[in-house]
Parts: structure tokens; sequence; C-alpha cells
């Protein structure tokens, strides 16, 4: 009732004036031709903000992090930015249509996908390890790619066996293949941080989908020997767990990086040193603008306004959690809460890996750290999310709007 009295008075159609002549507005054609007509959508602005800040904050902070290269790295983290938004706003009122085109299928992105992590098996390893296509302008890292395509299609997937997963467990075999021959790509090239992450974030899909815990515990065993060889027979791997427990011990070696992570974070403070004052940067601390922008955040900005950023990532989670809840079909509401929990989850990893939380590994900090795959993967989920998030509000609105019309001229 609250809406009715809110809108605007609506001439009533039935006086002398207008009997024995038609109304356009009550022609089913025109009604189904404004239905399907397209509308733009109202964007949730609580999404929106946060990310939009996180973006502005990741290029100030790019420019700050980096000691000798800063104008250089902040130019070309600008023109991603500048892109990723840009691409954001346009799957932010599309992505509900374009899911109608072939190529947008669930399972043919999923192809896709697989390609690419096949082929950059076959590309120059970097740093000893192969994860991105150089095409000279640009590094494409496809297992940044993954993380999206990942969850539409288990997304996707869940939606076709909603109310018989809980009962059937031979109903999770397939999405498992499918994110294990993924997930076995990425490790594939050297990176367990990624399949990590993803792995969490699948199990989580498959548990707020209706799956039981005991379903997931037997593939978990399984698995379980594959992830302690990694961890302990791999010797750079197992070069970082021990390191991890007792950076200290090797400070000269493999724990230098964690050991100058602390270092910055502590000589923060509660109020930091202030902007671009970061010591650490100065070749003291590695991949300063990439894996441990965190580490010179904290160092600038002190423990109070890095609690801020904390909090906005909480409050990011909350939200997208918020609209998974209130979304009308249960794959705008697993693909939500999906992409929201990847960009959650890679965010606190990342700051437990510079705080010595966790072992150090190399998963960026979403909106702030260096790099075009990274920053513009993460404003892709951005997009969807607010797509996926208007779609069912705008549609809701013009219904509503359509029947408090015709009650009130009744």
């Amino acid at each position: 009732m609250t809406r009715l009295f809110k809108q605007t008075p609506v001439r009533n159609n039935f006086t002398r004036s207008s009997l024995g002549r038609k109304r356009d507005f009550y022609r089913p054609g025109n009604l189904r031709k404004k239905e399907n007509s397209w509308q733009p959508l109202k964007l949730d602005k609580r999404i929106a903000f946060i990310s939009f800040a996180f973006v502005l904050f990741g290029l100030l902070f790019t420019y700050s992090s980096s000691a000798f290269d800063s104008s250089a790295f902040f130019k070309r983290q600008l023109l991603f930015d500048i892109f990723g938004v840009c691409v954001a706003l346009f799957l932010s009122q599309t992505y509900d249509r374009l899911q109608r085109w072939k190529i947008f299928r669930p399972i043919n992105l999923m192809y896709i996908t697989w390609v690419l992590l096949i082929v950059v098996l076959f590309t120059r390893t970097q740093a000893h390890v192969h994860r991105w296509i150089d095409f000279g302008f640009f590094k494409l890292q496809p297992s940044e790619i993954a993380k999206v395509t990942l969850v539409i299609y288990v997304a996707d997937y869940l939606e076709s066996v909603a109310g018989r997963l809980a009962k059937n467990w031979k109903l999770l075999l397939k999405p498992m293949a499918v994110a294990g021959f993924t997930l076995g790509l990425i490790l594939a090239e050297k990176d367990l941080g990624t399949p990590t992450l993803m792995g969490g974030v699948f199990v989580f899909m498959l548990i707020v989908a209706g799956a039981k815990l005991w379903h997931l515990a037997l593939p978990g065993i399984i698995i379980s020997p594959l992830i302690i060889h990694q961890l302990l027979f791999v010797a750079y791997r197992r070069e970082r767990v021990f390191s991890f427990l007792n950076p200290f011990a090797k400070e000269g070696g493999s724990g230098y990086q964690l050991v100058q992570s602390f270092l910055a974070v502590g000589s923060g403070g509660w109020f930091g040193k202030g902007l671009g004052n970061s010591e650490l940067k100065l070749e003291y601390l590695p991949a300063a603008h990439t894996d441990f922008i965190f580490s010179i955040m904290c160092e600038e900005l002190g423990l109070f306004l890095i609690a801020l950023i904390l909090g906005g990532f909480c409050w990011f989670l909350i939200r997208g959690i918020s609209l998974a809840r209130i979304a009308k079909t249960h794959f705008r509401a697993l693909v939500i809460f999906g992409l929201t929990i990847t960009i959650c989850m890679q965010a606190f990893f990342n700051m437990a890996m510079a705080i010595g939380l966790l072992p150090t590994k190399g998963i960026a900090l979403p909106f702030f750290s260096y790099g075009g795959s990274s920053v513009i993967m993460t404003l892709v989920m951005v997009g969807i999310i607010l797509n996926l998030a208007a779609v069912d509000h705008t549609q809701n609105n013009f219904k509503e709007d359509i029947t408090n019309y015709r009650n009130r001229n009744r």
C-alpha cells in the first residue's frame, strides 16, 4: 500500500471524453513490446560505490608503491582500469541478454577457458612459471578468466539439478570433474594459490546449493594426498611452508620477502608514515606493487585507515550475499554469491599472506594490485553482479507498476 500512495496519480481513463476510444496502453501487443524493449537497469549503488572507490584507491597505491617506475606503472594501470570499468558498465546493462548468444553459454565459455589454459602451458616461461600469454602490448592470464567462467558454469549446472542435489550424490560428479580438470590445468602452470582459492569457492557454492557435507568428504579425502605432495614434496613449495612457519630462521633466503612484509606492516603503526613515504618499497620488499601492495598500504596508511579498507571488503561481501539471497532464480543467486566470494576470499587471502597468516603465494589484491588481467576480470565480476542483481529489480518494478495502475482504475 505504501508504494501505491507514493506514486504519481494517474488520470482516470474512463472519463466521458475517452469513451469509445481505445487506449494504446491497454493493447496486449504494446504491453509485450514494452516489456521486451531495452530499459536501462538501475544498478546497486553500494556495490558500484565500493568498487569505484577501490579502483581509485588502487590507482593511487599503484603510483605510491612503485619506487622508481611510478609513472609507467600508473599509466598502464590507468588504461587497465578505464578498460575494465567500461567492460563492467557494458556487462552491467547487457549480460542477461548476452547469455542468449551461443558463445556465451556456460559450457562454451568453459571450452574457451580450457583452450587458453592449455595454450599457456606451451608458452615461454616467465619467472619459472607458465601463466601468461604474451601479446606484446598485453599479457593475458587465463587463470583469471577461469575464476569467472567456472563460477558461471557451476551455477548453471546447479540450477539444472536444483532440489535433487541433497538426495543424489551422483549429481556432483559432473561439476567435480569439470572443476577438477580446470584446476588441474591451472596447477600445471605451477600455480597452487588459484586452485586453492577456486576450490574453496566451488565447495561453498555446492554447500549453498544443497550438497551435504558428507558428499564432499570423500572427494576431500581423495585429493588430500595430492595437496600434501604439492606442499611437502615440491622443493620450492616446501621451502615456502617452512619459511612461513619460521620466517626469521630463513631471513636471508626464502623467508626474506615475508620478513620485509612484517617490517612494512609493523612500521606503519596506527596512522602510517604518510602517502608515498614508504621505505620498504625502495627495493627492500619484492613485488611491492603487485602481491605485497597491502604491506605498503599498511606502512603508509597505518592500522586505522587499513581497517576502513578491510571494512569495505566486508561491506562488499555482506551486500553481495544479500543480493544473492533476494535473487529470483537459482542461477542468478549462485553467480552473485560465487563471484562475491571469489573477490572477497582473494582479498582476505592476500591480506593474510602479507601478515604471515598464510604462506606467501602469488595472489593479487583485487582492485589494488598492479596487473591487467587481474583488475579487468575483477571488474568483469562486478559488472555481472550488478547486472544480475538489477534484472530482477527492474522487471519486478515494471510488473508492479502495471498492477498498481490497473488496480487504481477498477
